[in-house]
This record gives structure tokens, sequence and C-alpha cells, in this order.
């Protein structure tokens, strides 16, 4: 093996899919990306990782909801270019073309060209490590999308797309002990 530099360690562990995090602070929707996501424990309690200086931290850290939306391979530049520029200047729904879709539960809206979306309150704000909490409170899937593939960043501008899934619940469910 060769060895790597340790501030690159990072790309070696994707925790998750990169989502699309919009807001809404009481007077505009906004969109951030966040290429770090996680699912906590086998619930819909997620977390993310942002602080002060991203201008949606401040929507959802006054209004404690948002939506977590999942975008796939398609909306690449999309994704990217909500995630090189502030909101603080830019309605990023009409610069990237994508639709807010009016949520159930929460202000902040959902995003009609993603693959699904989830409506969320933030439930805890770990300030120590930038670390959002989200409980999910609705979830929405699109069945008639055709792209399903969803895209994993590993760092410096590079990013992974999901391929075919493997099942192997019938083999996982014979090894688990009963009541488990």
């Amino acid at each position: 093996m060769k060895k790597m530099p340790i501030d690159k360690a990072f790309t070696l562990i994707e925790p998750g899919p990169v989502v699309l995090i919009t807001t809404h602070n009481g007077k505009q929707n906004n969109i951030m990306t966040i290429s770090w996501s996680m699912v906590m424990d086998f619930t819909p309690v997620f977390a993310i990782t942002t602080g002060p200086w991203n201008y949606s931290y401040a929507a959802l850290s006054k209004t404690r909801e948002c939506v977590m939306a999942i975008p796939t391979v398609d909306l690449i530049d999309q994704v990217v270019g909500v995630g090189t520029c502030s909101g603080n200047k830019t309605d990023k729904f009409e610069k990237f073309g994508l639709t807010p879709v009016t949520a159930k539960y929460v202000r902040a809206p959902l995003i009609k060209q993603c693959l699904a979306n989830i409506e969320c309150k933030v439930t805890d704000i770990v300030r120590k490590h930038n670390i959002v909490v989200l409980e999910g409170i609705a979830a929405y899937f699109d069945t008639t999308r055709q792209e399903k593939r969803t895209l994993h960043a590993t760092g410096d501008g590079f990013f992974i797309v999901d391929g075919r899934k493997l099942d192997r619940r019938k083999m996982m469910q014979s090894k688990l002990p009963s009541g488990v």
C-alpha cells in the first residue's frame, strides 16, 4: 500500500449521498448543498454538518425545520451550482431551474426534480462539531423518475455515483438470532 496524506483520509469514508437542504427564513426559500449527511440508528433521524459560515444555517437555527431533498446524478450541475453560490444574493430555485413544492408540515419547500424529499424538524445542534440533527416527519419518493442513482462526494470536486443494488436480505435474515 502507498501512504496518502492524512488530510485526505475523509475521501475514503463517505457517509451518505449528497443532499439538498431547503429552508425558509420567514421571507424567502433557499437551498444549500450538503455533502456530509448520515442516518442515525435505524430511525428517521439524520445528521448533516453545517455551521454559521453558511447562509442557510441562520434559517435552520431560527425555524428549526427544513427539507432534505435527495438529488440524482442527472442533477449534478445544479447540485454543484447550488453549493458554489450564496442564497443571500441568489434565488437558487430560479437560477438553477428547480421547482419549489409546498410541503405539508414545514415552511421549507420540497424540490420537484429530486428523487425524494424528507420534511424535517431540527432536534439538536451540536455546535462543537457543526452537526445539525434532524428528525424526519414526512417522506416522499418520486416513483415516476427513471434516474435513481444518487451522488456521493469524495472531496475536491469528485463524486461517485451509486450503481446497481445487490440483494442479500434472505442471507442476512437467516443469520440473525430470533427476536432481532
